[in-house]
């Protein structure tokens, strides 16, 4: 099976879960994969604003299928919606399975964060 990412271009983000991310059922934690999604996201969002962003709210997520430890998820993404301060950016993670051999569309959410000020509140993003 191949799902390939509806987010365009290459991966923001590509990392191997470790022994430590597994749970009691042999799947890697939910959290462990929304923290890589975050890191994703912030990467994409921080471009666009250039500067400072913090995460303010996941719109969806959606767990498709569990990440196992020989996995390699692949995290990408692309900006959905822009406001004045905020950035809305979907997030696709692709696990590459078997050696490579197949890949499958695990997770998927919809992240939005906000330009930061110096002082730590939201500033309107520059102009595209």
């Amino acid at each position: 099976m191949s799902d390939k990412p509806d987010c365009p271009r290459d991966p923001i983000l590509r990392v191997v879960p470790r022994p430590a991310d597994i749970n009691a059922n042999g799947h890697i934690f939910g959290g462990w994969v929304l923290s890589q999604m975050d890191i994703a996201g912030g990467i994409v969002a921080g471009r666009e604003a250039q500067g400072a962003v913090a995460t303010v709210a996941i719109e969806t997520m959606e767990f498709i299928a569990p990440i196992l430890l020989r996995d390699i998820i692949s995290v990408y993404a692309h900006i959905e919606r822009r406001g004045r301060t905020s950035l809305a950016i979907r997030l696709e993670v692709i696990a590459t399975r078997d050696g490579g051999r197949t890949e499958e569309k695990v997770t998927e959410g919809v992240f939005t964060f906000v330009a930061l000020d110096e002082n730590h509140r939201p500033r309107p993003l520059p102009s595209e």
